[in-house]
């Protein structure tokens, strides 16, 4: 049976690895059919090796690494991001700072103040080009390091910036594998994550930042598993200076700092929880206050006044002029068609942060979120309820998503992680343009997973109260 077993892994192992060099080297993002077939082919690979008897922990993980090896020497084929982060990176070696300029105004007047800039510039397109950058200070100081290592050659920062991604999975296969010890789940579960084809072309492939942010936040929710929430808030500042979305995440934390068992560094409890409540009500601020000065501390080498507003518009700009990959939120839309005749992005744009903060206040005072093993089911469902409104859902950010569910029973993330390919149909069209055919298909599957683990959990509470 081992030796079967055996090669089947040998023959999903070469399979796999001659998709992702198929992907990284031969497909274009306008290749839809060609990808989308690719996609489904490495997915089933993926879930037969997580299924393989003969694998354990180091052989999926020594796999895991080989697949974005394969992808080292490819150039971003599905995003355009990456000139973006090239430029910024170059500005700041320079001794110029990137939140102060557009990279369109260089160009107009002729001026190129980085090596490289016109194709940098048409590499990200008029649309990124026209806009001050949104990338947190320590997102920017990795482009730095690009820059350092690369300042006059495109390829040779990619290499740099795979490099630190790849690295970054790393740290969060181990943080990952670590926490999940602490809860008592099952340590294979971190390769719903390490080894998902999701992760490995969007992040490694494709050089979206996510595994910088998500490694700085899952070492974060290691340290609060040990009751060391003064590092934690730390590395949650560091998260959020990679990437903004931790934000969501703060309010939920609220409960976690309340429980006696999570605050008080005691060998035994407090007899009286109530007066170790104040105790827990002071711990929560500083967590907060700590994680406030850090992030704005990260931001002070960049300071001026024209910062704080050009920051704000363009951050704003994914709320009230980009669509994208959206769900309800064109359902929202066809109702303003249909009563007013016009779209309604700036109106609906603004309720959304709004509705995302009142679910967040609801699960916050109105769930039990005393234990990580609570608190983390918290967390995904607080930023899904955020992507399934939101207007702009680019493929990428899902991995927060697909990275928190491995600390829970739910997996409709990793269901989402194989029909989101379904978006890319739009970069089919010249110009690009949304299928509602396919987004409905992508939604559907990821809706009706979602719903049979919510019927099924029930119904195991229904069972465990019966019993």
């Amino acid at each position: 049976m081992n030796r079967v077993a055996k090669y089947h892994a040998i023959f999903l192992l070469l399979t796999s690895c001659l998709g992702y060099f198929f992907s990284g080297y031969f497909i274009e993002r306008t290749d839809f059919y060609q990808l989308l077939f690719v996609w489904i082919s490495l997915f089933t690979c993926f879930y037969l090796l997580i299924g393989n008897s003969y694998l354990r922990f180091k052989d999926l993980a020594g796999i895991a690494i080989l697949f974005r090896l394969v992808l080292f020497f490819q150039m971003p084929n599905l995003s355009q991001d990456f000139y973006r982060f090239i430029w910024d990176g170059r500005m700041l070696l320079e001794g110029l700072n990137p939140y102060l300029s557009l990279p369109e105004t260089f160009i107009q007047f002729g001026r190129s103040p980085i090596s490289e800039a016109k194709t940098l510039y048409h590499g990200m397109g008029e649309l990124n080009g026209s806009h001050y950058t949104n990338y947190p200070p320590l997102h920017q100081l990795f482009f730095l390091i690009a820059a350092v290592f690369s300042s006059k050659s495109i390829f040779g920062s990619v290499l740099v910036l795979r490099v630190i991604l790849i690295l970054a999975d790393i740290g969060i296969l181990y943080f990952g594998s670590r926490l999940l010890e602490k809860l008592n789940l099952p340590v294979s579960a971190i390769f719903w994550y390490f080894l998902n084809p999701f992760i490995i072309i969007e992040m490694t492939g494709n050089l979206h930042f996510e595994p910088i942010m998500l490694f700085f936040f899952v070492w974060a929710l290691y340290q609060l598993s040990r009751k060391k929430w003064i590092i934690a808030a730390l590395l949650i500042a560091c998260s959020i200076s990679v990437k903004l979305i931790p934000l969501l995440f703060l309010p939920l934390f609220y409960q976690w700092f309340l429980t006696p068992s999570n605050t008080i560094q005691k060998n035994k409890l407090e007899e009286n929880s109530l007066k170790s409540k104040p105790l827990g009500f002071a711990k929560l601020l500083a967590f907060y206050a700590l994680i406030l000065i850090t992030t704005i501390g990260l931001f002070l080498p960049f300071y001026t006044p024209e910062l704080v507003n050009n920051y704000l518009n363009s951050v704003g700009l994914w709320f009230q002029k980009f669509e994208f990959n959206a769900s309800f939120y064109y359902l929202f839309r066809e109702v303003g068609y249909a009563f007013r005749g016009w779209n309604e992005i700036a109106i609906i744009g603004r309720i959304i942060p709004i509705l995302t903060l009142l679910f967040l206040g609801g699960i916050t005072f109105f769930r039990k979120n005393t234990t990580l093993k609570t608190l983390i089911p918290a967390l995904l469902f607080g930023l899904t309820f955020y992507y399934f409104t939101t207007t702009t859902m680019h493929p990428w950010y899902l991995a927060t998503l697909i990275l928190l569910c491995v600390f829970t029973k739910y997996r409709f993330p990793i269901v989402w992680s194989l029909s989101i390919i379904l978006s890319y149909q739009a970069y089919a069209n010249t110009p690009w343009n949304e299928n509602f055919w396919f987004l409905i298909l992508e939604y559907l599957f990821v809706f009706s997973y979602l719903i049979f683990e919510l019927k099924k959990k029930k119904q195991q509470a229904v069972h465990i109260d019966c019993t």
